[in-house]
């Protein structure tokens, strides 16, 4: 399988839970079928920060990974996100999903501790030479607290099964040179509110928590950045900032949810200790939905 069939627009794929913080099945059916039929993305990031996997147990995070593929099938590409700093259960996940048929796993920088480069170098072979299965990296420093350089970058590279990154920073100039650097392996913008930029400089994708909504009009952005549209894809970024601005002011995942559920989708609740809406937020979020997306 090619790599350049993992480029384009992927959501970061939310979960659904119950009132009682229970994986909600038919709420994961539906959130995956919205993405793939109505936002027409290219494939799903599962598992990632959108998807609140790091307040999930292994089996939570099987079960997920396999009612995703379920839904899915070959109707989009799918990335599962396996990372953890626990190795032993990054390597079960990785081959769980290698064998449920994913088409690309991926790793966030191992966090918390101040791991070494050699540790994370360590990581990062330990969990792709365990599985038959392309890597993708999952930098996002002002999660982790890990900024990688080129250099290193280059280091993880000389393992051919780690393909690229998932590049979620506001430092184009790292963005910029790594692209040069590396003009072979795929890189994603992590950043919906600067798809944009990242576009200019020639990134192969994007993945985003608010593609799940807005997945129409990230498209049309990338697509006129693509074809040297400057002017049209900025007027687009910017009315997605405006909206990514009021999210954010009213609780990122909550108002996700939210306005899932004003499209129709059963999107449920987050886990604690992430708090739900709000009334309030609830009715901020169907303001927000009318002016943006309705």
């Amino acid at each position: 399988m090619k790599n350049t069939d993992l480029k384009g627009i992927f959501s970061a794929l939310l979960t659904s839970f119950d009132q009682n913080g229970n994986l909600n099945e038919r709420g994961i059916r539906e959130i995956v079928r919205h993405n793939i039929d109505n936002m027409k993305v290219d494939g799903l990031y599962v598992g990632g920060s959108t998807g609140e996997n790091f307040m999930l147990s292994t089996e939570e995070k099987k079960e997920i990974f396999r009612i995703v593929k379920d839904e899915a099938k070959e109707d989009a590409r799918l990335v599962a996100q396996v990372g953890s700093i626990n190795i032993k259960e990054s390597v079960a996940l990785a081959k769980y999903v290698t064998e449920l048929g994913y088409d690309a796993i991926s790793a966030v920088t191992p966090f918390y501790y101040k791991f070494s480069f050699p540790e994370i170098k360590e990581y990062y072979n330990t969990i792709v030479n365990n599985c038959d299965n392309r890597m993708i990296i999952y930098s996002i420093p002002f999660l982790t607290g890990v900024n990688m350089t080129v250099a290193q970058f280059g280091e993880l590279f000389e393992n051919e099964k780690i393909i690229g990154i998932k590049f979620t920073a506001a430092d184009f100039f790292l963005l910029e040179r790594t692209r040069t650097a590396f003009p072979d392996k795929l890189i994603w913008s992590g950043f919906d509110e600067m798809m944009l930029p990242a576009v200019s400089l020639n990134v192969d994708g994007a993945i985003g928590s608010t593609y799940n909504v807005n997945g129409i009009r990230a498209r049309q952005i990338f697509t006129l950045a693509k074809e040297g549209k400057i002017n049209e894809a900025l007027e687009l970024q910017q009315i997605t900032n405006d909206f990514i601005e009021a999210i954010l002011n009213n609780g990122l995942y909550p108002t996700l949810k939210d306005i899932l559920e004003e499209q129709g989708v059963h999107a449920g609740y987050c886990r604690r200790p992430m708090e739900s809406s709000s009334p309030e937020q609830k009715a901020k979020a169907k303001e927000i939905y009318k002016k943006y997306l309705a």
